[in-house]
């Protein structure tokens, strides 16, 4: 049977080049704030957990001395890499790695980023443990990621959902839920910022099997009237949308 990693590993793999045109994944506005929260100084090395093809990576890498990716998926950073090159970009650098298992010696970032891959860890805890461990006492972590309002019905639903669209997903968590974990990793809370997209239901179908395809539409079809509200599930221009939700996160090693 497929662990949660070695499915990741084959889903992004076969997705890898939908995620280097993203427009999720390269939202200009998300991440000048991801900048803006890690609070860089020139002379920091930063680390890109699950970097994918490198936005977050890229966005670093004009404020800080040096930045690692690393990401569990060859297709993603192979990717990734040809963006760097492309762009002449010389102070990142990308490796293959296991964010419950980080090849690098405590204490060596100064910053650990990031965004929209914690819902795919399989052990989250240790991942923040991890994430604590490589950082320098004082060092800055931010993560924005998937997450789900304080409500039982749309937590639920939006988390099936995401498992339609990704084998590989595992939670979606609530901004109460990720404070607690950050702070019981060691880490102090700084800023908690909650956010939300209205998207397309293309967003959940888009390079998906037609089977999960199929799950998902019959899942929105068979919401009620109360249900479709708590969703914000609408028409735009003839095609299905509803909120997504998201997290900004920023915390200090302490």
């Amino acid at each position: 049977m497929e662990t949660t990693e070695q499915a990741a590993r084959r889903i992004f793999g076969e997705r890898a080049a939908m995620y280097t045109t993203s427009a999720a994944h390269k939202d200009p506005q998300v991440l000048a704030r991801v900048v803006e929260l890690a609070e860089l100084q020139p002379h920091w090395s930063a680390l890109d957990i699950a970097t994918g093809t490198g936005h977050t990576a890229f966005a670093l890498a004009p404020h800080v001395r040096s930045v690692v990716g690393t990401d569990l998926t060859p297709e993603m950073l192979a990717e990734a890499e040809r963006l760097r090159a492309e762009h002449g970009i010389d102070n990142v650098r990308f490796r293959p790695a296991d964010v419950h298992h980080l090849p690098f010696e405590a204490e060596t970032f100064d910053l650990v980023t990031c965004r929209r891959a914690a819902h795919h860890f399989s052990d989250i805890t240790r991942a923040l443990r991890e994430m604590w461990r490589v950082l320098r006492n004082g060092g800055r972590l931010v993560i924005d990621d998937r997450s789900v309002p304080e409500d039982d019905f749309v937590d639920e639903c939006m988390n099936t959902l995401d498992r339609y669209h990704d084998e590989s997903h595992v939670r979606q968590y609530r901004a109460s839920e990720w404070r607690e974990m950050l702070t019981a990793a060691g880490f102090a809370v700084a800023v908690t910022e909650a956010y939300r997209k209205h998207r397309p239901l293309s967003a959940l179908t888009d390079g998906v099997s037609a089977e999960n395809v199929a799950r998902v539409r019959t899942l929105v079809a068979g919401l009620s009237d109360e249900q479709r509200r708590a969703m914000n599930l609408d028409e735009v221009k003839g095609e299905p949308y509803l909120d997504h939700y998201y997290v900004l996160l920023a915390a200090t090693k302490a």
